[in-house]
């Protein structure tokens, strides 16, 4: 019995275990059901709780803001995005298509010119280092510059002038150029500098230099192709003058008046400056060089003469200065340029920078400013640690001509795009045959414009008008099931058909025409 006792209480705590699992079993499998069944976005997520030591706990939970997240009513209005301020940077501007066109134009006319007098075109990077300009402290370039630290910790600049970079690239070659060089260039330059009309912080200019030469000959073929390009553009020497003078004229001056060459390009600065102030206004100055008020007056009385045979009667009979510049005279003279050229004493501009010829294109109504400017510049390369060489060139800013074309109203339209046709279907199913008129004019060098959506004809006329099309070709039902397409000629107002087949003799005519 006892047995019997025994086997029986085993049996009966068998059966309890056993049913104490099957309603775990099942209390768990309802409850995962239920958990399974909600739609909370985040219960599924495991997080490491920054509370919990550790322990994980889920997204749920951690996330105290969840109620105000999911709460329509509650959630915050997202900020609306700041709006984008549309101007460029100050002193920058936007070239839209028709500014485009423009520029393209002026570089077009830069590059025929240098064309025409041999000149080679040369780039360099925009950035440069930035000791390329600071080699001489207190150069008003220095104060100009769009420089900063880079991430290789390089101190870094934007160009403001190509020079510098022209030099550089002379040196890297090690004397492995063929002197005399003949480059020409159109940087972009950046200069952070008071902005004024024809002067922005960044400009293109057209720079031409001739390195290698010794001779007055170097300056003389630039001061023509200046001169070369005033013309085609329709300028004459009644709207353009070009002043020329010499730092040997200065210099001469100065040694006659016991000014030393240490203190030239301070000097200059100072003469400069009379041009917008009284000299009683610089006196603070003048004595800080140890200079006299008499000896600027004397300079200045000087530099009033405006023509060779007067500055000679001032200078030494053997004046290296005026035989240089009588000679230069005489080559415009052989170059036909003469009327375009006057000598100014006054053009100090850059003469600490010069070492010879210097000159300055101007309006001759006085409305701008200088319209560009050059020189000899024969020590420039030694102050890079390069060899002594030779070198003459000139800067001419996009600016400043653009204005001055205003000026005169001889610059272009630049509104329409200019293309030689617009080529459009009248109905959809005709779109594939427009492709290949288009693609056949193209294939004979026209430029055009393939309308690509349905418009309505009149858009169309007064799109292709709006940008000085010359043909408007359309390819319509009737025609193109005799083979041809109506060409419209917009300058005229007549029109015609031509067979699809001929519209490559079409087009040779037209461009002969």
């Amino acid at each position: 019995m006892k047995t019997s006792y025994t086997a029986m209480f085993v049996m009966s705590a068998t059966l309890q275990r056993r049913a104490a699992i099957s309603a775990f079993q099942h209390a768990c499998g309802s409850a995962v059901s239920r958990i399974s069944a909600r739609t909370i976005a985040s219960t599924s997520k495991v997080l490491l709780s920054a509370e919990g030591g550790g322990g994980r706990s889920s997204a749920a939970v951690a996330d105290k803001d969840l109620l105000s997240k999911t709460d329509g009513k509650t959630q915050k209005q997202k900020k609306p995005a700041a709006i984008l301020d549309t101007n460029p940077p100050k002193g920058t501007r936007d070239f839209y298509p028709a500014d485009m066109r423009l520029r393209t134009w002026l570089f077009s006319r830069w590059r025929s010119v240098a064309s025409l007098y041999g000149f080679s075109e040369y780039d360099a990077p925009v950035l440069e280092s930035e000791s390329l300009y600071t080699r001489k402290a207190g150069e008003e370039v220095t104060q100009q510059l769009y420089n900063f630290v880079d991430k290789g910790d390089r101190s870094v600049a934007l160009r403001p002038e190509m020079t510098p970079s022209l030099a550089r690239m002379v040196m890297a070659k090690k004397g492995g150029l063929n002197l005399p060089l003949k480059w020409y260039s159109i940087p972009q330059c950046w200069r952070y500098e008071r902005m004024t009309r024809g002067r922005r912080r960044e400009h293109y200019q057209w720079n031409m230099d001739v390195w290698g030469v010794e001779g007055i000959e170097a300056e003389a073929e630039l001061l023509s192709a200046m001169v070369t390009f005033f013309r085609d553009v329709g300028l004459t020497s009644e709207d353009v003058g070009i002043k020329v003078n010499s730092r040997g004229v200065i210099g001469e001056v100065l040694t006659e008046l016991g000014v030393p060459e240490e203190k030239f390009a301070a000097t200059c600065v100072l003469v400069d400056k009379l041009e917008k102030v009284p000299i009683d206004a610089i006196q603070g100055d003048l004595e800080e060089l140890g200079l006299e008020k008499s000896t600027i007056e004397q300079l200045t009385t000087v530099l009033t003469n405006k023509s060779i045979e007067s500055i000679s009667a001032v200078l030494p009979s053997d004046s290296n200065a005026v035989r240089e510049l009588s000679q230069l005279f005489k080559l415009c003279e052989a170059y036909g340029i003469a009327d375009w050229i006057q000598f100014d004493a006054s053009v100090v501009r850059g003469l600490a920078y010069y070492t010879g010829v210097v000159f300055e294109a101007f309006d001759r109504r006085g409305v701008l400013r200088a319209i560009a400017g050059g020189g000899r510049y024969d020590k420039l390369l030694e102050t890079f640690g390069g060899d002594p060489t030779p070198a003459a060139g000139f800067g001419f800013g996009d600016a400043v001509i653009v204005e001055l074309l205003k000026e005169r109203n001889v610059l272009p339209s630049f509104e329409g795009s200019g293309f030689d046709t617009v080529v459009f279907a009248m109905s959809e199913d005709l779109y594939g045959v427009a492709v290949e008129v288009a693609s056949k004019l193209r294939g004979e060098g026209q430029t055009v414009d393939l309308i690509l959506e349905q418009k309505k004809t009149k858009w169309v006329f007064r799109h292709a008008s709006r940008n000085e099309a010359r043909y408007c070709v359309i390819v319509a039902g009737d025609e193109y099931e005799n083979g041809e397409v109506s060409v419209k000629d917009l300058s005229v107002g007549e029109q015609k058909v031509v067979k699809i087949d001929a519209l490559g003799d079409w087009a040779k005519e037209v461009s002969e025409s």
